[in-house]
């Protein structure tokens, strides 16, 4: 992590955060500028890459930094004990809730990482990537579908859960209409609806 960047206020370290999970996470690495960056956040050029250098350079610390406080939140609101799978569908949320509250786009931007094409993006981020895949994996591990009907088919239901909640996210984000608390509780209620319709 980056120790200068740290010592600024924590304001400042938010704004400049969030212009750059913005600015990536609605254009990709390839299509974002910095000049949007600096310009969404109110600071200098100059300023940006005294603290990380290059494009490639802010790019690998938001990303670093998105997979730790992302993490870190999921982790809190998550009952290590518990198995029901709706359960910690709804729990996961409460955490991603935690974030965006903090940091709007991060989500966005993490989702966007995902699809990441560029291969200097993808080496920037490569090592990092697989933590945040193994948090969610051991989460889905946790879940316990024996009480399910026999049919039920888990690895249909996770992906069916997964695009909806991931559709819903980028639809707000398009249409101008993101709210945190909305958000959450618009996906709380698809988890309900499915979590009636399985059983």
């Amino acid at each position: 992590m980056n120790e200068k960047f740290f010592d600024l206020k924590k304001e400042k370290q938010d704004r400049m955060i969030n212009a750059a999970l913005k600015i990536f996470g609605m254009r990709g690495y390839s299509f974002a500028s910095t000049d949007d960056i600096v310009k969404e956040a109110g600071i200098s050029k100059g300023l940006l890459f005294h603290y990380f250098g290059s494009k490639l350079g802010l790019y690998s610390f938001i990303y670093d930094y998105s997979v730790r406080f992302m993490s870190m939140e999921l982790k809190a609101a998550v009952d290590a004990k518990e198995t029901n799978y709706f359960t910690l569908q709804k729990q996961m949320e409460a955490g991603r809730l935690q974030v965006l509250k903090n940091y709007p786009c991060m989500q966005l931007f993490l989702e966007k990482c995902n699809a990441e094409i560029t291969p200097e993006a993808l080496t920037a981020i490569e090592e990092k990537k697989r933590e945040l895949t193994d948090l969610y994996d051991a989460f889905d591990a946790q879940a316990d579908f024996s009480h399910l009907p026999a049919e039920t088919d888990a690895v249909k239901l996770r992906h069916i859960l997964r695009y909806t909640l991931k559709s819903l996210m980028e639809d707000r984000f398009l249409t101008g209409s993101f709210q945190a608390e909305l958000l959450y509780q618009e996906n709380i209620a698809y988890i309900e609806f499915l979590e009636r319709f399985s059983f």
